[in-house]
């Protein structure tokens, strides 16, 4: 129903009418605009139960934890998988059902998952779990998805990711190429690549090839950085299970309290989402 504006409502006449037509008048205006407003209630009403509106992303609550006392609840790891070497079929259904509490791709967490099991076979005192990965993968480049890239089936991004260059800018370390520019492009300084973001001294220190296929590691390929990111942070015998050792291996992986506590609130909320049925 069109309902003309109070502008459009005839002009007052003349005060011969008396105070009984003011007075209508004045009703008249007060009843047009209870109907518009009521129009415009209902149709907003209506709208809003007509949109699909979209679930947020999952939330990341930020823990203020102090360093050193406690680590990020427990994951929940795959079940039903013999050995990281045959985990990749097996991990695609749980991958898809934890990449849905999460929002994490799933092609991150089977990378995430491989290297949790792998370093539950070779270095058991560890104890890193896939949600600490996960956790430093989401600061470091959004699982690989960061300005938009995608994951391939491959594991590598669709955009490479490369980091700003190192060369000792405000708030910036000077690392001088180390690489020849191989693995970041960069003849003059270093920068970090990949979706765990390695300059290219630690890469070469403790990369390797996630599948085994024989190939060299590549920094671009999740499943390597996921790998060569456990490596690195049970290096010196830590034991990630405590609060001492989770904290002391992700503040040498970035020596910033924030940064700890945004991979901390990350890795907490992920374990406790895997833990929902």
């Amino acid at each position: 129903m069109v309902v003309p504006p109070p502008s459009k409502v005839e002009p007052r006449a003349s005060s011969k009418g008396g105070a009984g037509h003011v007075l209508g008048r004045v009703a008249l205006v007060a009843l047009l605009l209870a109907v518009i407003g009521g129009g415009a209630y209902a149709l907003s009403v209506f709208d809003r139960r007509s949109e699909t509106v979209a679930d947020p992303p999952f939330p990341v609550p930020f823990q203020a934890v102090r360093p050193g006392v406690a680590a990020p609840g427990a994951a929940v790891v795959p079940s039903g998988v013999p050995s990281a070497t045959a985990s990749v079929p097996t991990l695609a259904g749980w991958a898809a059902a934890v990449s849905e509490k999460t929002d994490v791709p799933a092609r991150a967490l089977q990378a995430y998952a491989v290297a949790d099991l792998l370093m539950r076979e070779q270095s058991p005192a560890c104890r890193i779990s896939w949600a600490t990965l996960a956790g430093i993968g989401r600061i470091e480049s959004h699982h690989g998805t960061i300005g938009g890239a995608k994951l391939g089936e491959d594991g590598r991004p669709s955009v490479p990711i490369v980091g700003i260059p190192l060369d000792g800018s405000p708030g910036v370390r000077a690392i001088a190429d180390s690489d020849g520019g191989v693995l970041d492009g960069d003849l003059k300084w270093d920068r970090a690549v990949g979706p765990m973001q390695f300059i290219p001294t630690t890469w070469v220190r403790y990369a390797v090839r996630a599948s085994g296929d024989g190939l060299a590691p590549d920094p671009q390929n999740i499943d390597d950085a996921a790998l060569a990111a456990a490596r690195y942070l049970c290096s010196s015998g830590r034991d990630l299970g405590t609060g001492e050792g989770w904290w002391a291996a992700v503040m040498d992986y970035n020596n910033s309290v924030e940064y700890g506590q945004e991979v901390y609130s990350g890795a907490d909320a992920y374990a406790k989402a895997s833990q929902t049925p």
